[in-house]
């Protein structure tokens, strides 16, 4: 009986599970990236554009509005290491990322204390760090929301793409 109740509960979990993995309507992507002895990672949503253009999906973003720089659950940052985007530093850790529109009509990343929540629940009472992103227009456009970690002039950088537009923020292990 008590078997048979471990074997009952371990499958319902296993469907709960499978249900919660399909429920997010977009794919997921991954970027990582060994730098300096740190292994960095981001865990996001893959939304596609499906014809539309980015500045009408995220034209109506106002200052002091924030994008979860996917879809679905929260973008995950990770690093196994203390990173220095700039003058601030990032301690190694687990957080979830959001970009937050500035009245000049820049972006700023944000690191938040919290992960793995749904992408609209956003806390700013948890956000801990911002740095301003670059921001630039690309000739190819990217369908889907793509995320990448890359080496950089002995540095890494942190580039979101979808659209034309791409915006970038460097960093380096402390």
């Amino acid at each position: 009986m008590k078997k048979s109740f471990l074997v009952i509960s371990a499958v319902a979990a296993l469907l709960v599970a499978t249900a919660a993995c399909f429920a997010q309507g977009n794919g997921r992507g991954t970027a990582k990236l060994t730098l300096d002895g740190a292994t960095v990672t981001v865990e996001y949503g893959t939304p596609s554009l499906k014809g539309r253009a980015v500045k009408d999906l995220l034209g109506s973003v106002g200052a002091g509005d924030f994008w979860r720089l996917g879809a679905d659950k929260s973008t995950t940052f990770s690093t196994t290491k203390d990173l220095q985007f700039g003058d601030v530093t990032v301690p190694k850790g687990e957080y979830s990322l959001w970009a937050e529109k500035q009245s000049d009509g820049s972006w700023k990343l944000v690191f938040n204390k919290q992960h793995g929540q749904w992408g609209t629940q956003h806390d700013p009472a948890q956000d801990f760090a911002s740095v301003p992103l670059k921001q630039e227009t690309e000739g190819k456009s990217a369908e889907k929301v793509t995320i990448t970690l890359e080496k950089e002039n002995g540095a890494g950088e942190l580039s979101v793409q979808w659209g034309d537009m791409e915006m970038t923020a460097n960093f380096s292990v402390k």
